[in-house]
């Protein structure tokens, strides 16, 4: 059995692309392997969050992966900050990691073109703490996303760089749990073709959206003028809708708006209608239960500390077994 760990982010609530992207993987993978799935709080702090928005936004985040199926009692689900060993890896990988090396990262470079005021020392060792969240347990695989794939291999090379300097053979070196070709992908609202997270933009379909604000949603999700003759090409933004009609809807709503569609009698307004009816339906469920999940505190607090004592459980080992090795010894 492989340990897998992947890092969530502690901000922002769950739409309907995460949930038919990584977590339905999340899903089967926890039956599957070993897997460690944290909650990267740590790393928010290169934002300067507010202490209250900073525990709400975890607490939300926690309730939402619960509530989609992550399983306490099969993964490790733990809060980062609840795991200092993290912080002590992450200062012995630092020692070893150069800064023209992180200053090449793609994301450093963005992030310091995109906020120029706020080049924080977390920002440019972003990679070496990403390391230590994936070695602490000694992982070798890690669901990860394009945009992560350089901060993965970065991972590799402190892993194997502790290896060869200590003439040990400690870390696996992580690679990257590609489940892509298992990924649906789904459209935003706006005609795009990814579902984004800022719900200012009305992009997004949220799990913990009401109904009201799904019908709203959808209702503006942009469309175009619609066909004149029959078999006319399908613009980008209503095949948007049919492709989220297809993870929502029945067969049989499908076939009735394509029928619609390649006669040139569709109305999309009516297709809208049912598409946000659909929507509503498909979403109840994990809606009420982020609603049962965020009335019970005792819950989340028992959740929090079984996975913050089996995490370190295994970070404390590694972190042990690293400064033995690195020449920490006690008198």
């Amino acid at each position: 059995m492989e340990t897998v760990v992947s890092g969530i982010r502690s901000t922002g609530h769950l739409h309907l692309g995460n949930y038919f992207g990584a977590i339905r993987n999340f899903l089967k993978m926890q039956h599957q392997h070993r897997c460690y799935f944290f909650i990267a709080d740590y790393h928010s702090l290169t934002t300067h969050p507010k202490p209250g928005d900073l525990h709400r936004n975890v607490r939300q985040v926690l309730i939402e992966y619960l509530a989609a199926g992550i399983d306490p009692e099969v993964a490790t689900l733990y809060i980062q900050s609840d795991v200092p060993e993290v912080a002590e890896l992450y200062l012995l990988l630092n020692m070893n990691a150069y800064k023209g090396e992180l200053e090449r990262c793609t994301s450093f470079k963005e992030k310091v073109r995109r906020q120029p005021d706020n080049v924080n020392a977390g920002l440019l060792t972003y990679p070496v703490l990403m390391a230590a969240d994936i070695i602490i347990h000694r992982a070798s695989k890690v669901p990860v996303g394009k945009d992560q794939e350089q901060h993965l291999e970065m991972a590799r090379t402190f892993a194997n760089r502790f290896n060869r300097m200590y003439g040990v053979d400690y870390f696996p070196p992580p690679y990257a749990f590609n489940f892509e070709s298992e990924l649906v992908k789904i459209p935003g609202l706006d005609g795009s073709t990814k579902m984004g997270k800022s719900e200012s933009e009305g992009n997004a379909i949220f799990l913990a959206d009401e109904p009201g604000v799904i019908r709203k949603k959808v209702m503006r999700a942009t469309t175009d003028s619609g066909p004149e003759v029959s078999g006319e090409e399908m613009s980008q933004a209503v095949e948007n809708l049919f492709n989220l009609m297809r993870v929502v809807s029945s067969d049989d709503t499908v076939n009735h708006f394509l029928d619609a569609f390649n006669s040139a009698t569709i109305r999309y307004g009516d297709m809208k209608k049912q598409l946000a009816e659909d929507m509503v339906s498909f979403t109840a469920p994990l809606r009420e239960r982020i609603f049962e999940l965020e009335a019970n505190n005792d819950y989340l607090k028992k959740v929090a500390r079984m996975g913050a004592e089996k995490a370190r459980e295994s970070a404390r080992k590694t972190v042990g077994e690293v400064r033995g090795i690195i020449g920490f010894k006690p008198f």
